[in-house]
């Protein structure tokens, strides 16, 4: 029997933590020794993959958490346009996931679940179906009381919190079955993969997830990134280049907008328009197409298609950008961002490390692991 299925309510028995290393890309996992990582990929399952487009957090954890395409599972971006409202709304919503979560397909066999997440949109996005649930930048008192104070949501040492959270509830909680552990970014956004702070950074999250496999010896332990991170020069607001043009558009949305502006200030590595009419498709193909950074500009049903996106929650065109182009709302129609800023959304940010340790049962086909979704996709079903 394949293991990492089950049959009917068969329980899977072998405890599961997914540590899911948000901005972890290939170029991270290269640049700073970390041995207990390492060990993991040497002795377990290393493959490198690509993540899922938009290369933002909510689509690739939320295809993480279902093992699906946004195509299915619904959430394509950290916000969408409201018709309604004619405004842009959070995407964290966990009645926007049209798929069952892992936490769910693992409460549905009588598993445990947990979620640690120094962001509190990933908890909006999965309080269901949890046994024990907290965001760190709003950690409850009890927890506060516990494990001392988490530093600030713009900080590495937040991320240190988290685990150390984990650690304890991996030696404490055996009821908990399946622990999910999601870091934030800013760290990646912050400083380089060469930056002394990173490689502190990455130093001390290896420390402790060598202490949670310590903890824990008995667990399999899965292993992924949502996006990697890259350098940006230069930024455009396309609704104010398409208005100077003379040819106005409905709405423009950064797929990146969420709660954590210091980490991006909302901008994208790719953009979404709805037009004020669809014979100004060409028009504005046009317009865009002549800007600097501006790689390719696809329909809905072409962005759709190739992208596994679904294509009522996209815009009637979808805009990418190169390796140095970002996308989003600003004072004036271009910008030269500052030397220091680093984000991603585009196609460059979607090589990332998967890594499966310690599973007991036979795993899938190497073939069969392409993404980062398809990381979880065995489990619980």
């Amino acid at each position: 029997m394949f293991y990492l299925t089950t049959k009917g309510n068969e329980m899977r028995e072998q405890r599961t933590v997914i540590a899911m290393m948000d901005g972890f890309g290939m170029e991270y996992y290269g640049s700073t020794p970390l041995p207990n990582i390492q060990r993991m990929a040497d002795e377990g399952f290393f493959k490198e993959v690509t993540g899922v487009f938009p290369s933002v957090t909510n689509v690739n954890n939320v295809s993480i958490a279902c093992g699906a395409w946004p195509a299915e599972h619904g959430i394509v971006a950290n916000s969408y346009f409201d018709r309604e409202t004619n405004s842009a709304q959070y995407m964290n919503a966990a009645e926007m996931i049209d798929v069952p979560t892992i936490f769910e397909w693992a409460k549905k066999q009588g598993v445990g679940t947990a979620l640690l997440t120094s962001k509190r949109k990933t908890l909006e996005l999965f309080h269901e179906h949890l046994d024990f649930g907290v965001a760190a930048e709003d950690a409850p008192q009890e927890l506060i009381e516990k494990y001392g104070q988490p530093a600030g949501i713009y900080s590495r040492e937040i991320n240190y919190w988290l685990w150390g959270v984990a650690v304890d509830l991996l030696k404490t909680r055996p009821d908990l079955g399946l622990v999910y552990v999601h870091i934030t970014d800013y760290p990646m956004h912050a400083w380089s993969e060469t930056a002394l702070e990173s490689k502190e950074h990455l130093t001390q999250l290896d420390a402790l997830i060598g202490e949670a496999v310590e903890a824990a010896p008995d667990a399999a332990f899965y292993l992924t990134a949502d996006h990697a991170m890259n350098k940006k020069t230069r930024c455009w607001d396309l609704e104010k280049v398409c208005e100077a043009k003379g040819v106005p558009v409905q709405f423009v949305l950064s797929p990146e907008r969420d709660y954590y502006i210091k980490h991006h200030r909302n901008f994208t590595g790719c953009s979404w328009i709805w037009l004020n009419d669809p014979e100004d498709a060409e028009k504005v193909t046009a317009i865009l197409s002549e800007l600097d950074g501006v790689e390719e500009i696809l329909s809905r049903e072409e962005a759709a298609e190739r992208f596994h996106l679904r294509a009522d929650r996209i815009g009637d065109l979808t805009v990418t950008g190169d390796k140095d182009t970002m996308f989003g709302e600003m004072d004036s129609e271009y910008e030269d961002l500052a030397e220091d800023y680093r984000a991603h959304g585009s196609l460059y940010e979607m090589q990332l490390p998967l890594i499966i340790f310690n599973e007991q049962g036979e795993l899938p086909d190497p073939a069969e692991l392409r993404a980062n979704k398809d990381l979880t996709r065995w489990l619980y079903r």
